[in-house]
């Protein structure tokens, strides 16, 4: 497998500043409530998940659910309920946080899976949306960067569950899609 990572989308830099830019955002947003509940979709959110809560101004908690729609592959097959959350979301505000928006069939069995649960608010933040490979519209309440339909690695992102450390996005060499 090559481990050429040198067409870099998105440096560091870059994305902390969008990063502290969505917490302002929210952080406006969100002034007037108690508490905010973060569900973070696991994987590949954590690392996002983790700046944006600590650059927030307000108060929250954190919440996780993992979903799984890749079936180890590169295509989108069915979504299902891995973990679910600890936390009752019933009357609260609920902001979900998310890597990437691919296809949008991930978020929008999530949102509906939530809405049914009655929260208070719901709301979703995705770092990364492929708006060109969107199947099912699905709202981005806050979105940090709209990227090419192309395979991207790093900043909580993987491919066969490596690169997720890099703190940057970089596209991937196919060979790691066939490796």
């Amino acid at each position: 497998m090559s481990t050429n990572l040198s067409d870099i989308l998105l440096s560091e830099e870059v994305i902390r500043a969008r990063v502290r830019e969505l917490a302002h955002q929210i952080s406006v947003d969100y002034a007037d409530i108690d508490e905010l509940l973060m569900v973070g979709v696991l994987r590949g959110c954590y690392i996002f998940l983790a700046d944006l809560s600590r650059a927030l101004s307000i108060p929250r908690r954190i919440d996780f659910m993992a979903l799984s729609s890749y079936e180890n592959s590169t295509t989108s097959g069915a979504v299902r309920l891995i973990m679910d959350l600890r936390t009752d979301i019933l009357h609260r505000h609920v902001l979900i946080v998310e890597d990437i928006v691919d296809t949008g069939r991930t978020l929008d069995y999530l949102l509906r899976l939530l809405r049914a649960r009655n929260p208070a608010s719901l709301k979703t933040c995705s770092l990364l949306r492929k708006a060109g490979s969107v199947e099912i519209d699905v709202p981005v309440d806050y979105l940090g960067f709209d990227i090419p339909d192309v395979w991207i690695v790093g900043y909580g992102l993987d491919c066969a569950d490596k690169y997720r450390a890099l703190p940057y996005i970089a596209q991937i060499p196919d060979d790691c899609l066939i490796g």
